[in-house]
């Protein structure tokens, strides 16, 4: 038998068993982390496509290898539905991830000890908004803007007299924890008063921006960057939106900047999940993700549970747990044990680690994607308050919410015909 007849069973059955047991743990429980979903049938079809097998230096019609013609083809399809979409000037497909996004957005727009300035880590920032132990910490000048103290919510006084005092090159908005709109408009006045650059990353609102669902950042920031993962539900990677004065500027940064050889065969998928994002049925989705959020958030808060802001309006919450007396950590470990995934996440003014963290972050859209609506969010919502209250002192809680979590996954299935 040729090594390209043979299935991954017969090629790798190590490997084969250990993707089936992951299969089976996202059949068998509750995802959510606001940053994964389930990507279609169709994305992973194309993830998995002969388009990985070809090196594609350069971009469509001025490629470095010969044989490009197809991968020609899918790059201007992927951007041209990229721009479609998002109504945007250009469009980058071929970012590996939204921290090289960030970074060419970056390298792009900066020189090396330029002034930026974002939002806190702790606040509900990325990393590559300039933390210290961040490339964007080591090679720009960065500082930040918080929340309020009395809302946990954007103050925008606050983030203009930070911009004046400052004055930065660039402003980054956008956040990888934050419940709120996030208003880009007035993102836009700040940088204008100070005469600087604004980048928005929406790295988690994309699906949301794409459906209207969400303030729209591209007709008001210079350079918009996101994952495609995330809200929008597509393959793991990453693409940028610009204005056309900087086109020329970042497709230089991505490459030769940044990256060599495009991974083809994921452009390829982000050409699938850019058009699934245009349809009628997905701005529905985005919608009920919103929906599925302020239930969710309402329950918790009903069961006794803090959420930063007091709420939410997007697709996450953060949930304060020191009145609790447990940790992030602590909660996310007796979740998974009850088979409802979230991740541990600091908080605004959180006194521990970020390995340890005084808060937790659940989102919707992966159980969305499963075809959960509000009656479902109001029993995970007191299937979590109860293993958060009672599972450190009572292993019965954790099993019986097990089996619940399983009788809702089996009514909900995802990946039902996957080997």
């Amino acid at each position: 038998m040729s090594i390209m007849t043979r299935t991954l069973a017969q090629a790798d059955p190590e490997v084969a068993e250990i993707i089936h047991n992951e299969l089976e743990r996202q059949q068998d429980t509750l995802m959510l982390i606001p940053s994964e979903n389930y990507a279609s049938r169709a994305t992973m079809a194309v993830t998995g496509s002969v388009m990985t097998n070809k090196y594609t230096e350069g971009y469509p019609g001025k490629r470095y290898y010969n044989g490009c013609m197809y991968y020609d083809e899918i790059e201007n399809l992927a951007r041209d539905r990229a721009k479609a979409l998002f109504r945007a000037d250009h469009a980058n497909v071929q970012p590996h991830t939204g921290s090289t996004a960030n970074m060419a957005a970056y390298f792009a727009m900066l020189e090396p000890g330029d002034t930026i300035l974002a939002m806190k880590l702790e606040h509900g920032g990325h990393l590559t908004h300039g933390h210290a132990v961040n490339f964007s910490g080591k090679l720009y000048d960065a500082h930040f803007y918080g929340l309020s103290e009395e809302t946990d919510q954007l103050d925008y006084d606050q983030v203009r007299e930070r911009a004046h005092e400052v004055k930065p090159k660039l402003i980054v908005c956008g956040a990888s924890a934050y419940p709120r709109v996030i208003d880009f408009r007035q993102f836009r006045e700040i940088a204008d008063e100070v005469g600087a650059l604004l980048l928005a990353d929406i790295a988690h609102i994309a699906g949301l921006v794409a459906a209207g669902a969400h303030p729209d950042p591209v007709p008001t920031c210079h350079v918009v960057t996101s994952t495609t993962h995330k809200t929008l539900r597509g393959p793991r990677s990453a693409f940028i939106l610009s204005t056309d004065e900087w086109a020329r500027e970042i497709d230089r940064a991505v490459f030769p900047g940044l990256q060599g050889g495009a991974l083809m065969h994921v452009v390829a998928a982000k050409a699938v999940a850019f058009k699934e994002a245009q349809s009628l049925f997905f701005r529905e989705y985005q919608r009920q993700i919103m929906r599925n959020a302020q239930a969710l958030a309402g329950v918790l808060q009903e069961e006794g549970l803090k959420l930063v802001s007091g709420g939410t309006d997007n697709h996450l919450m953060l949930v304060d747990l020191r009145n609790l007396e447990i940790t992030g950590r602590q909660a996310a470990d007796l979740l998974e044990e009850a088979g409802i995934v979230v991740n541990k996440n600091a908080i605004p003014g959180d006194p521990l680690p970020p390995n340890e963290t005084s808060g937790i972050r659940p989102g919707t859209p992966g159980l969305t994607t499963r075809g959960m609506q509000e009656p479902e969010m109001d029993q995970i919502g007191k299937m979590m308050a109860r293993v958060i209250r009672q599972g450190r002192e009572d292993d019965t809680v954790l099993a019986e919410v097990r089996s619940q979590v399983r009788e809702l996954c089996e009514a909900f299935p995802i990946y039902e015909y996957l080997p």
